[in-house]
């Protein structure tokens, strides 16, 4: 099948339906739809295949997105599986999550008036849709060399790694203190965005692929970390970004102030409906909410709050809503389900007492200039303060490294940041000050996207096969 070189004008860009906001907000499962076989070509056959693609230059794994487009148009679902897998080693989670209007949509030539491609939503359907009928990694050319690594967390960047891994030929075991993988994909990113089985079904792949999964194991505490090094060729540590980073102003300890991740934690372990879980679940139902924060996480805040059934949920963001940092289609997901917006709002002090929190003391704010990472700094403007009632408040300022102690005796030093220091370039990237040990991820960047997760775990599983010489 040819490609129509003006299919862009004639189709319009279709999302797959989306259930109204009465609808979903009485639930916690996802709340789109997803392409058929026709509405997918169709879609796909919208790419004007740029000579110079900037949505692959845009995506931080550099998906060959016209590539798969075009299989997609012409039916070969198996063979979109294969490449896509080529360079994203959790495709389906990616659709799911990325912020796309951000990143490769946003770079989309057709972005604008006529509707970038819906790359997003078509990778999550190659995925989908082929493990339904029957795909799985060919690893038919894979030739076993012997080689054990032990992977420390089982978020996006171990599971990328251990899938490189799998694919050279390499086995690894993957340790992890939550009973289910997936670190915060399956924990922290709230239901409506990200299913579960989503994630157990990526599971049964990778241990297909021959991938050992060891769960409930926290390293350090059930399994010393110096056992992973005397047991394994190598390690590789992914353990994320866990402590939140405090506003430092008066009132964050009171009754009803709440950190961002418990909370979003407490509520996968109750929807999971976990008998005994290791947190005890917080209910906003009939509160109201203020969220401090304009990030994903945020976002993730207001929207459980809301289908907790809150009486109001508030955001409140220090910079205006062209600087916020969360993805605009999830903003857009908060407004249609009622969440409340007040940008230019810094948070000066959380008002209660010891029977709980009554509002946040807030001043707002004006873009002043840029500062050394970019983005315009806020500046107070005096004589603006006032008080937004509340009687819970989430605060989701993001989180920083949380190294752990065992780093100081296998000689893994840390930047001041507490980042893990690894090798940026060499033949082995994400080495770190150990040489049998590498990481990637959120715990060496800093919090960042799933999709950045990624691609420094694929990254550095092709540094640990170069150091094993495979």
């Amino acid at each position: 099948m040819s490609r129509h070189p003006l299919q862009f004008l004639e189709v319009p860009r279709k999302d797959p339906d989306k259930q109204t906001p009465e609808e979903r907000v009485r639930h916690f499962d996802e709340i789109y739809g997803q392409y058929d076989g026709a509405s997918a070509a169709a879609q796909a056959g919208r790419c004007i295949d740029c000579g110079n693609p900037y949505c692959e230059w845009q995506c931080p794994v550099h998906n060959y997105i016209p590539n798969w487009l075009k299989l997609i148009e012409d039916g070969k679902m198996f063979e979109a599986a294969e490449l896509s897998h080529q360079t994203n080693s959790l495709p389906e989670i990616c659709g799911r999550i990325c912020p796309q209007d951000r990143l490769c949509e946003g770079a989309c030539t057709l972005n604008g008036e006529l509707g970038a491609v819906s790359i997003g939503n078509i990778e999550k359907y190659i995925t989908d849709e082929a493990i339904k009928l029957g795909w799985r990694p060919d690893m038919s050319h894979v030739v076993a060399t012997g080689k054990r690594v032990g992977i420390v967390g089982a978020g996006p960047a171990g599971l990328a790694a251990a899938d490189v891994l799998a694919r050279s030929g390499i086995r690894s075991v993957v340790f992890d203190s939550y009973p289910q993988i997936g670190g915060l994909l399956t924990y922290g990113i709230p239901p409506f965005k990200l299913e579960k089985q989503v994630v157990e079904q990526r599971r049964r792949i990778l241990e297909g692929m021959g991938v050992q999964f060891v769960l409930n194991t926290k390293i350090g505490e059930d399994k010393p970390f110096a056992e992973l090094i005397a047991e394994f060729d190598a390690v590789f540590l992914g353990m994320g970004t866990y402590t939140y980073v405090r506003g430092e102003f008066a009132g964050e300890e009171l009754p009803g102030v709440y950190e961002a991740l418990p909370y979003l934690v407490s509520n996968v372990y109750h929807t999971l409906r976990y008998e005994k879980p290791p947190l005890p679940w917080v209910n906003l139902d009939g509160k109201n909410v203020v969220v401090l924060g304009g990030g994903d996480t945020g976002m993730d805040c207001v929207r459980t709050a809301i289908r907790q059934g809150a009486t109001s949920v508030t955001c409140a963001y220090r910079r205006d809503e062209e600087n916020m940092p969360g993805s605009r289609k999830e903003v857009q997901n908060c407004k249609e389900e009622g969440i409340r917006f007040l940008f230019n709002r810094q948070p000066l002090e959380i008002i209660g007492d010891k029977n709980g929190v009554t509002g946040v003391r807030v001043i707002e704010t004006r873009m002043g200039s840029a500062g050394t990472d970019g983005r315009r700094r806020p500046e107070p403007v005096p004589g603006t303060e006032n008080i937004l009632p509340a009687d819970a408040v989430i605060i989701a300022f993001g989180f920083r490294p949380s190294p752990p102690a065992w780093f100081d005796d296998s000689a893994i030093e840390t930047l001041p940041s507490g980042k893990v220091r690894v090798a940026s370039h060499g033949a082995h990237p994400f080495q770190t000050t150990n040489p049998k040990v590498f990481a990637g991820g959120d715990m060496v960047r800093g919090s960042d996207l799933v999709v950045t997760a990624v691609f420094e775990g694929r990254e550095a599983a092709k540094g640990i096969a170069n150091y094993l010489g495979v």
